[in-house]
């Protein structure tokens, strides 16, 4: 991050960030994760947004939000109680379109030129269902509350997309459309279709006109027609967007579950990011099974300050619920024995991909049978994912909730 010490814990990752991009599959709970680091901060004194993408409505109920709408909503919490950490945390769900829209306002030389752009009806079936347009507009909103907000801290769950790397490559690749020649040619209509466009890209207009139909095409050249002009402020953008998330003050926090498929994923979005020079500054591996052990007693092992936990070997569980078949007590030693095996299967999967991101570190959540369905419990699970610190959460306990997209 800000320094030369690596980081050794989430707490210390989060607290020198000014941004945080969660990225990581679908389904391993990384839109609760994300409000999670938000919620630390606010509990740190910071005043935090978490940008969402699709948040469950369980969520934004526990968040105390009726719904998330495009623009910040403050959260009430502890932070705001007298006495409390003087922070403050809010949450919005991205709007693509709405987003984009924005832009398109910025960018244009008056509002004439935003209105014809706005109520083109090839913009607004591009705004919200291009390839892609959800992934730059992710960045482009985190841009906006890091470097026009009044935020210390904004924390973004990336897009559901089997490549998360496009979050990361759409503020370039818009850069590059808008300097490629078809782009240039598309504008040719300002400038006379018959002067500026060639009889081979007449006839090539001609023949998609006969599969999407004449009209579309139409839409599309006065779309491109109106957007003329726009496009440094965009290229502009773009690329102030991509030097955001390079900075050394954005911290990529990888989340996945202990599934193999989850796993690999993660492990080949780290590789990616790796190539890029962008460090892993975190890793939270969410629905883990329980750790088990036997605590030996305080100074039991040499150096150490607290008690000792010696794993219990599920080889030993079930020669155990073995000499107990047919009694209750031996049907609880066969769970647990069930519960190291899957235990060690996970570990063994999930080595490898902590490999990967050394030295960042690691956290595991273990699973509950818990739903987040207030902000009581996510403080409860806050205080599990950030166990490495103590800011106050008033949950002390070792025990995980289960964390849900």
């Amino acid at each position: 991050m800000g320094d030369a010490v690596t980081p050794r814990t989430l707490s210390e990752v989060v607290d020198r960030a000014s941004v945080v991009v969660c990225c990581g599959s679908g389904g391993v709970g990384k839109t609760t994760t994300a409000a999670l680091i938000a919620m630390h901060a606010a509990q740190q004194g910071r005043r935090s947004v978490v940008v969402t993408i699709d948040p469950a409505r369980r969520l934004a109920d526990a968040l105390g939000l009726q719904g998330l709408t495009n623009d910040p909503s403050p959260i009430t919490g502890p932070w705001n109680e007298p006495g409390g950490a003087g922070g403050s945390m809010s949450a919005l769900m991205l709007d693509t379109k709405g987003t984009f829209d924005g832009l398109v306002k910025r960018y244009s030389a008056d509002p004439d030129q935003a209105e014809r752009i706005l109520a083109n009806a090839f913009y607004r079936n591009i705004s919200g269902a291009l390839s892609g347009t959800q992934e730059y507009m992710a960045s482009e909103k985190l841009y906006e509350l890091a470097v026009e907000g009044d935020f210390d801290l904004v924390v973004v769950d990336t897009p559901p997309t089997r490549n998360a790397l496009d979050f990361l490559d759409a503020p370039q690749r818009l850069a590059h459309f808008l300097d490629h020649r078809l782009y240039k040619v598309l504008l040719s209509p300002s400038k006379g279709i018959g002067r500026a466009v060639n009889v081979a890209t007449q006839a090539v207009m001609r023949q998609i006109a006969k599969v999407v139909g004449a009209e579309v095409i139409s839409d599309a050249l006065a779309f491109f027609k109106a957007f003329e002009g726009m496009e440094q402020g965009f290229k502009e953008r773009a690329r102030e967007v991509d030097r955001l998330l390079k900075r050394p003050s954005t911290a990529f926090v990888l989340v996945a579950s202990p599934r193999s498929d989850t796993v690999t994923e993660a492990g080949f979005f780290a590789d990616e990011l790796a190539r890029k020079e962008i460090a892993v500054q975190g890793l939270i591996v969410n629905r883990t099974q329980p750790s088990f052990g036997v605590a030996l007693g305080d100074g039991a092992g040499e150096g150490t300050d607290g008690p000792v936990r010696v794993a219990l070997s599920a080889s030993a569980v079930r020669a155990r619920a073995e000499t107990l078949a047919g009694t209750a007590l031996g049907d609880h030693y066969r769970c647990l024995a069930d519960s190291l095996h899957l235990a060690a299967g996970e570990a063994e999967h999930l080595a490898g991909l902590a490999e990967r991101v050394t030295p960042a570190p690691v956290v595991k959540v273990p699973v509950q049978p818990f739903e987040v369905s207030d902000l009581e419990s996510l403080r409860t699970l806050a205080a599990v994912v950030f166990a490495d610190t103590s800011d106050g959460y008033g949950a002390g306990d070792s025990d995980a909730q289960q964390a849900h997209d």
